[in-house]
């Protein structure tokens, strides 16, 4: 049956709604570009809305509030697209972690949502697809009306959620296409790194991993290697080869975001399970899963062990995500371990990404949540370790050329302590 055109559904739906709104908006690869085209076209249609949601650094990169000046949004990560809206006090950040954030969804007040979903089967319903991760809790709301896209370009994989057409408040038909993140060249150094996470992950091990060049990164050094499973919130394209070397690979993810490949891929790979994020990032359900590998990166590390993965010259650059969950997670999977991974020094070598101590609100990680921490320069196991003995193995890791400085810096810190 025919759908009306999203301009025309969503001036419906506004209608239901009042004046002042909070209104969900899915992201990741489920982030509907058609009503941010819309919007850009027709401003006052985002007048009086506060957009939610967990838009992520480094792949969405609307600006949702940014359409109009008596326009809002709430959101968890603080990518740069933001920041014009954030600077004008129309976007506010909450530091949440992913699960917590699902907390926060669960109970905010919310008007209405909108989701991208894949066009209906043969028994009236629609796939949330390659991005379920929030949407699934938007549906257990019976207060929330949804917006469903049908969106041409959304596969339906056989192991995703999927919606009846009469959960829908309001349908609309959109062909604008999914978000595209393509991958790109690495820095050599970050074969290195590969190599040496490579040397910790054995056959019967869980994978998780951020998206992005430590993914990319390890899947290409794991090219061969079967036995393995997948358990992350995220896959992106590198997960393709890793599925043509190992046919049985079974992949438990929330979202999947790339390019049209790996969508295609999707649409039939009966090995690849999407979840909610109650599902990828609860400690519960992290904690069932054995021996899992938790694989993440940082900005910065201090010698105590504390990190920072949200802040470049303390100006906010992103949000936790789901690296404390992770982190987490993997210290309370049977046979579990935390991985840290970054390069040693920014700018050419100029900064030293390993510090003597991080100012207290540059804290992502606390040091207790601290595990491995892989650098190029080799990989240094803090857990269980003295004070002492965890600033030495990490400055041991640090860039020859830093080490002195971060030595002389841990002497004075000590005496002071």
């Amino acid at each position: 049956m025919p759908y009306p055109s999203l301009a025309e559904a969503f001036e419906q739906f506004r209608h239901r709604l009042p004046a002042q709104a909070r209104l969900f908006i899915g992201g990741a690869s489920g982030e509907p570009l058609g009503l941010a085209r819309l919007f850009k076209a027709e401003p006052d249609l985002s007048s009086g809305l506060t957009f939610l949601g967990a838009w992520i650094a480094g792949i969405n990169i609307t600006d949702w509030a940014g359409f109009h000046n008596n326009a809002y949004a709430e959101t968890i990560f603080l990518p740069p697209a933001q920041r014009p809206s954030y600077d004008a006090g129309r976007t506010r950040f909450l530091p949440l972690s992913y699960s917590q954030a699902w907390q926060w969804m669960a109970t905010t007040p919310l008007h209405g949502a909108v989701v991208l979903v894949s066009p209906p089967d043969g028994d009236g319903n629609v796939s949330l697809g390659v991005s379920p991760d929030y949407s699934p809790l938007i549906f257990q709301r019976s207060d929330v009306p949804v917006l469903g896209i049908i969106c041409p370009h959304m596969p339906a994989p056989p192991n995703a959620p999927k919606i009846p057409l009469s959960k829908f408040a309001q349908l609309a038909e959109d062909d604008h296409p999914l978000l595209v993140l393509p991958g790109g060249p690495l820095p050599p150094a970050f074969g290195t790194i590969a190599s040496h996470i490579a040397n910790l992950i054995d056959a019967g091990d869980a994978l998780q991993f951020g998206v992005g060049n430590v993914q990319q990164a390890i899947l290409t050094a794991l090219k061969g290697r079967r036995g393995l499973r997948i358990y992350s919130g995220m896959v992106s394209d590198p997960i393709l080869g890793m599925m043509d070397d190992d046919p049985t690979l079974r992949v438990d993810t929330g979202v999947a975001v790339g390019t049209p490949a790996l969508y295609a891929r999707m649409a039939t790979a009966q090995n690849v399970h999407f979840h909610p994020v109650s599902k990828t990032h609860f400690a519960s359900a992290l904690a069932a899963v054995p021996r899992l590998r938790a694989i993440n990166s940082v900005i910065e590390i201090d010698l105590f062990g504390q990190a920072n993965a949200e802040f470049i010259g303390g100006r906010q650059v992103a949000g936790q995500g789901g690296l404390n969950d992770f982190l987490r997670g993997a210290a309370l999977s049977e046979g579990g371990l935390a991985i840290t991974a970054l390069m040693a020094t920014a700018k050419g070598g100029e900064i030293s990404r390993i510090v003597p101590r991080l100012p207290p609100n540059a804290v992502t990680v606390m040091r207790t949540d601290m595990d491995v921490v892989i650098t190029e320069f080799g990989t240094a196991r803090l857990r269980g370790k003295s004070m002492e003995a965890r600033a030495e193995a990490l400055i041991a890791i640090a860039d020859p050329r830093h080490r002195p400085m971060l030595a002389e810096e841990w002497e004075a810190m000590r005496r002071r302590i």
